[in-house]
């Protein structure tokens, strides 16, 4: 007779569902798709989508497998810890780079009127057409970590596998 699991704690519950969003987040900012995700973490489309839910029924492996293939790490933090804001990452780059987090691109890009943030491209061709009117003595390290990811994807080609999956 199988054995009765007992009911999640409303705080398990909404932390799994809180990890569940922050893995679908990192998928879509790196722009890839679900199938593409669940091949490269070993899974199934539908066991993916359950780790996007939060799902508890879905054991621990499963959601460290779709981390790893997305270049994300678990931390383990005692209760009640504050958590800080994640860090870049060496060559990462989000998929829309808001305005109001970058200063000297904010003002490099004085003449986009109407829009919060932009795609990479964009912001890569602000920052090299007007890289003499950039102050860097005052580049904060975010934004340095911003242009060098930036560049650093310039010149990476989208793997064949992913091209035609995002």
């Amino acid at each position: 007779m199988p054995s009765i699991t007992a009911p999640f704690p409303d705080t398990t519950a909404q932390q799994l569902a809180a990890l569940g969003a922050q893995i679908r987040v990192q998928r879509k900012s790196l722009g890839v798709s679900a199938p593409v995700t669940a091949q490269a973490a070993g899974l199934s489309r539908v066991t993916l989508h359950r780790v996007e839910k939060g799902e508890p029924a879905v054991t621990m492996g499963a959601y460290l497998r779709v981390m790893a293939a997305l270049g994300l790490a678990l931390t383990a933090l005692p209760t009640g810890h504050a958590v800080a804001a994640p860090t870049a990452r060496q060559g990462w780059i989000p998929a829309r780079i808001p305005l109001a987090d970058y200063p000297q691109l904010k003002q490099l890009a004085w003449q986009v009127h109407g829009v919060d943030t932009l795609t990479p491209a964009e912001a890569l061709g602000i920052y090299e057409r007007n890289a003499r009117h950039m102050d860097d003595a005052a580049l904060e390290p975010a934004e340095r970590a911003l242009i060098d990811g930036l560049r650093v994807a310039q010149r990476v080609p989208l793997a064949s596998s992913q091209a035609g999956d995002v």
